[in-house]
């Protein structure tokens, strides 16, 4: 109900918009004006970022944190007998977040491969993963430290 309300005024809205830039008197034609060369520069800039994050995730910036942090996990496990078992939880617990984040990764370059263009909720899904990837850094950072102070 409240989708189709919003769906409803938005389309009010550029109804009006349209309407004034048309047959509005000329005040009402630059505020339309005004309004479509600001919603033109909202429009230019995500596909700026859209194109910018392309050109990160192309260049393997994904695939390379996650190969580092799968080598992290070796190193931390290879020393496991000096760790307790609440950080093995943990180590665990980081390790399946990174298989996830890899095989999302890997869905949205098949997804991409096939299409061969890269779609606005492809976009964001791929700054959700930088998100998530830089909270997986910082826990895997926290976890390395606290190995650290134990041993």
């Amino acid at each position: 109900m409240i989708r189709f309300l919003i769906k409803i005024g938005v389309f009010l809205i550029i109804g009006i918009l349209i309407y004034n830039f048309f047959f509005g008197d000329n005040s009402e034609k630059a505020q339309s004006k005004a309004v479509f060369g600001e919603m033109r520069d909202v429009v230019v800039s995500v596909g700026d970022l859209m194109k910018s994050e392309k050109k990160k995730y192309d260049a393997g910036k994904y695939d390379e944190a996650l190969d580092k942090l799968g080598d992290a996990y070796v190193v931390i496990r290879k020393q496991a007998v000096k760790l307790d078992q609440a950080m093995m939880e943990d180590l665990e617990d980081l390790e399946k977040r990174q298989k996830s984040l890899q095989k999302e990764l890997d869905s949205i370059e098949k997804a991409e491969g096939k299409s061969g263009t890269s779609s606005i909720e492809q976009a964001a899904r791929k700054v959700d993963l930088q998100r998530e990837m830089e909270s997986l850094l910082r826990d895997t950072d926290k976890l390395i430290r606290e190995a650290q102070e134990q041993q």
